[in-house]
């Protein structure tokens, strides 16, 4: 039975992963962070994504930190895995600007320290990293494996220091890749992220909770896609033959304002658009429910992210099958649902 070691598994990518290792016959580790909130015994039950897991067959959680060497390697001395997908990061770009520090400490020196760990005690584990494309920051779109990195917020920094760190790994003789991932999201999705923030504020006001919705660049677009489609990916590049970094994306895009669209249209909701820039508003039914305010603007914007994955078709055969307006629906109907249960 293989063996895979997941960090960040509360998050949305880590549970998705989870998910689809443990139907594929794996046993699973996954590491979390501790804490005194909760008791060590059954902790799945405490984070949202993985309560399902709870128990179940072949899946496990070790207490760990990236920031904490000494936890990584207990916590790799127990699962002794195969594979390892490092998932865990400070994955805010907007809180990168303002704990620049914290987020280096997680997204680079943390994915070294995970590394030197796994070399010690599983030298022969094949390693991946989630990289990002934010890595590309405004670099000409579509961006490839030969696009420049040229990131502009600390956490696009950050991730790229990672990058070269598996780049590194692999020059050594270690079987570790990289991959580029564009934006992936589901109804795991965290509700800090925009998108779901706009699902879940979007349902919010249907249901009568919320009154408006307040949000920054409507015309950043972005290549977004279904998130289990892209942790399948992840396990396909550690099937190949040899490592390798790949572009993970759709290859189409869309605007904030497009997303906002398909999930009012999801939600049987028509948004008209008045005025332009940090003055425009999105109404329904007479009422502006749609506000540009200019707190969630970025402080050096990324225009356009948009993939170009012909490398990943070719080689791993890999493809997307999930639409965006099928995304879109998914993350919308679950909120409308979780909102008329929980308010």
């Amino acid at each position: 039975m293989p063996t895979a070691f997941i960090t960040g598994i509360t998050g949305q990518d880590g549970s998705w992963l989870a998910d689809f290792l443990l139907s594929k016959g794996y046993k699973v580790y996954g590491m979390y962070v501790s804490s005194t909130r909760f008791d060590d015994v059954h902790p799945a039950r405490y984070f949202e994504n993985i309560t399902h897991l709870n128990g179940r067959q072949n899946f496990h959680l070790l207490p760990g930190n990236l920031l904490d060497m000494r936890s990584i390697e207990l916590a790799l001395q127990e699962a002794q895995p195969d594979e390892i997908y490092n998932l865990a990061a400070q994955s805010q770009v907007h809180k990168s600007t303002k704990e620049p520090e914290l987020t280096f400490n997680v997204n680079s020196y943390g994915v070294d320290r995970l590394l030197r760990m796994a070399k010690k005690v599983v030298p022969g584990a094949r390693i991946y990293q989630a990289s990002t494309s934010e890595m590309f920051g405004n670099a000409p779109a579509p961006q490839d494996e030969n696009t420049p990195f040229v990131p502009v917020s600390p956490y696009g920094e950050a991730k790229l220091d990672a990058h070269e760190h598996i780049t590194r790994h692999r020059h050594e003789g270690n079987f570790s890749v990289g991959g580029i991932l564009f934006n992936h999201e589901s109804e795991r999705r965290g509700r800090a992220f925009v998108t779901r923030k706009i699902t879940h504020g979007l349902a919010g006001i249907k249901l009568g909770h919320d009154k408006e919705l307040r949000l920054g660049n409507l015309d950043a677009k972005r290549d977004w896609g279904y998130a289990p489609d892209y942790v399948r990916a992840m396990w396909l590049m550690l099937q190949q033959k040899e490592p390798n970094d790949y572009v993970i994306s759709t290859g189409e895009t869309h605007t904030v304002r497009e997303f906002v669209e398909a999930a009012a249209h999801a939600l049987d909701m028509t948004i008209e658009w008045s005025g332009a820039g940090v003055d425009e508003k999105g109404i329904w039914n007479g009422k502006e429910i749609i506000v540009v305010d200019k707190q969630f603007y970025r402080p050096n914007e990324i225009h356009t992210l948009s993939g170009n994955s012909a490398k990943a078709q070719r080689e791993l055969k890999w493809k997307p099958e999930v639409t965006f307006q099928q995304l879109v629906k998914r993350m919308a109907q679950h909120d409308l649902t979780m909102r008329q249960t929980n308010g």
